[in-house]
């Protein structure tokens, strides 16, 4: 169970963002440089990993266009820590106006397993050239940091309740889609307090982690960040919840609801 915390985490936090493909973009990114967002996971009780994701500037050009420099890390905590250490990062470099990614690492260790790959993308050619081969593509693809910000920037104004979209990411050597469907408004309570969200139920893969009937819900604040603050999944004995510790450097301001 523990070998696969992390990767979950990685899930809750791309997962609620998978109905993008099919929308409209707004005229411009919901972040800037200087955001940063942290999580906790609780395995029930018990704290099981912590993540945080920002937006950084880059020196790099990429075809000759500036890029936001995306970074996500993770790692076990508490008493998972002790028995299987997990200490994950991933980063992407994105086009600042389309958000789509130009090129992705990522660099993981598991306990005693370790795995490493760097990832270009050709969008004229539709390619991904990664550490163990070319892979060719057809559509919008992205990485899984990649995704999640650009799902952000997408209008969900004109969604009802039961809508199902996908989107399309690379990750170990192989594309992959997500699907998700809308649930509608939802108030929420975090660790820094009570939001009005978005809600929604995606589509989850039963194997060594989720069970056949497994639900996964996660709710994204309805106003102009649309980040998550919560997640609740259920895996083969109890269940998970990610939880928002932390926001600094916010677009816009973020306001939970008052008492």
């Amino acid at each position: 169970m523990r070998k696969y915390l992390f990767c979950v985490i990685v899930l809750l936090l791309c997962y609620g963002n998978t109905f993008s493909q099919e929308l409209n973009k707004i005229s411009e990114p919901v972040f800037k440089v200087g955001e940063k967002l942290s999580y906790k996971m609780k395995y029930g009780i018990f704290t099981a990993a912590e993540a945080n994701i920002r937006v950084e500037g880059s020196d790099k050009k990429f075809e000759g266009q500036p890029a936001f420099h995306l970074i996500a890390e993770g790692k076990t905590a508490g008493s998972f820590d002790v028995f299987y250490k997990v200490r994950n990062k991933y980063e992407s470099y994105v086009n600042e106006n389309t958000l789509e990614p130009y090129f992705y690492t990522e660099n993981r260790r598991e306990g005693k397993w370790k795995h490493s790959d760097n990832v270009t993308f050709d969008h004229k050619d539709n390619k991904v050239t990664a550490n163990k081969g070319v892979y060719q593509f057809k559509g919008k693809t992205f990485d899984f940091v990649s995704a999640y910000y650009f799902a952000r920037t997408i209008d969900v104004s004109k969604m009802k309740v039961g809508e199902k979209f996908e989107l399309q990411y690379f990750l170990e050597d192989g594309f992959h889609s997500m699907g998700i469907t809308y649930v509608g408004t939802e108030v929420v309570s975090c660790s820094m307090g009570k939001f009005n969200c978005l809600k929604f139920n995606p589509t989850i893969i039963p194997g060594r982690i989720f069970r056949k009937d497994s639900k996964l819900y996660l709710w994204i604040t309805n106003d102009g960040n649309r980040i998550p603050v919560k997640a609740h999944v259920e895996v083969i004995l109890g269940s998970i919840t990610m939880d928002l510790q932390g926001a600094t450097g916010l677009k816009y301001p973020l306001n939970p609801i008052k008492n």
